[in-house]
């Protein structure tokens, strides 16, 4: 009873999983974000790309 006891006080005291719950739940964020501002992260890019190559022509 008192392994049982003592195994039980160990899994909860642990924290070895959280890093990787943490690092799951800002990906999920993440991967949000960029669905729901995927029109504008694309013209953002694209209007930065154009201006790079305008200005690479000049060169």
């Amino acid at each position: 009873m008192y392994l049982i006891k003592n195994k039980i006080k160990k899994f909860l005291i642990e924290e070895d999983g959280i890093g990787t719950v943490e690092m799951i739940l800002i990906l999920v964020v993440l991967i949000g974000l960029v669905i729901i501002f995927k029109t504008q992260l694309t013209e953002l890019v694209n209007s930065i790309f154009e201006k790079i190559n305008s200005q690479a022509g000049r060169v």
